[in-house]
């Protein structure tokens, strides 16, 4: 069966990511390429490793309203760059955003597709979770629907690789001059990956994230993220690990770890690895989320996502293993 796919923002990060995975992909064939400051020119002079039977394609300019004909498209745009247009894309065209415009926005599904993968089937609109999202629900999701954390004053700590702020970002603290031998904290308060945390928070758990601190660091590496996570509950570590297995039973893209994950572990694969800590004389639980930011942070997830749409097994084009060292 070949299913016809385009991505737009193919020249950014996050869709050579995708253009990798599709690229290997046993049932996806890329038909359509487009991009802004890259249209007009050929998808191999971009992408010189390119095989040979993608070489005839040109990245083309993006409009919604001529497309060729399409079976699912990733979306790959700056946050705020996507709604208007991809609201044009006709609607026998499945569609994955990985940018952040439709996150917890009506007529999408939340794409998590580790805790509610039944929920993407047949879909034809999906909205990929952010990287540190990724990360972090894939973690805490087993505890709080377990019960065994409060939902509220959570706080997040957070290191992602210089590959998350997209191949676009045009401040200079994204160079390698200003981000080696360095150790950045941003985004303080009112990080945009805050509000899809929350509503996540309290779908899990049926509580209210009242509290919930984030804070996101910008470390000196290319791809990663690694969430540690600070919550209440008197579990003990064994308990946690246990939900989180159990949680996890069968699904094939979570690892559960007794020892505190890296994110090397999971540089260049769809892998989620979680691990946990906990003290329960100070009611303290420790989550770790590791992911690579561009594999089950954005491209990986949309893949598994796509999977799960189109009726394909799950593990389609994803099964590669991380990239060592």
């Amino acid at each position: 069966m070949s299913i016809r796919v385009g991505i737009v923002g193919i020249s950014g990060f996050g869709g050579g990511e995708a253009l990798r995975l599709v690229a290997g992909h046993p049932s996806f064939e890329l038909v359509y390429a487009a991009g802004e400051g890259s249209a007009g020119t050929r998808l191999v002079d971009r992408f010189p490793g390119l095989p040979a039977r993608l070489a005839g394609l040109t990245i083309e300019k993006w409009d919604p309203e001529s497309l060729p004909k399409l079976d699912v498209l990733f979306a790959s745009l700056p946050t705020g760059m996507s709604a208007d247009a991809l609201a044009r894309v006709p609607t026998e065209v499945k569609i994955v955003d990985i940018g952040g415009d439709h996150r917890y926005v009506d007529g999408w599904a939340y794409g998590l597709a580790d805790v509610w993968p039944a929920e993407l089937e047949g879909k034809s609109r999906v909205a990929n979770p952010g990287c540190f999202p990724a990360a972090t629900l894939t973690a805490l999701a087993p505890l709080l629907a377990n019960g065994l954390i409060e939902p509220g004053n959570i706080v997040i700590d957070a290191k992602t690789g210089i590959s998350g702020a997209g191949r676009g970002g045009a401040d200079s603290r994204f160079g390698y001059a200003e981000s080696n031998e360095n150790l950045v904290p941003y985004g303080l308060l009112k990080h945009t990956h805050m509000p899809e945390m929350a509503k996540t928070i309290e779908r899990l758990s049926g509580g209210r994230a009242a509290g919930l601190v984030f804070t996101p660091h910008l470390v000196p590496m290319t791809r990663g993220v690694l969430a540690t996570i600070y919550c209440r509950g008197s579990a003990t570590t064994e308990q946690c690990l246990e939900a989180a297995r159990r949680f996890y039973a069968g699904r094939p893209f979570v690892r559960v770890t007794g020892a505190p994950p890296q994110t090397k572990w999971a540089t260049g694969s769809n892998l989620a690895l979680l691990s946990y800590a906990a003290d329960a004389e100070r009611n303290l639980v420790i989550a770790m989320g590791v992911v690579d930011n561009l594999g089950k942070g954005a491209a990986g997830q949309a893949v598994q996502n796509a999977n799960l749409m189109c009726g394909l097994p799950e593990t389609a084009g994803l099964d590669g293993m991380p990239v060592w060292p």
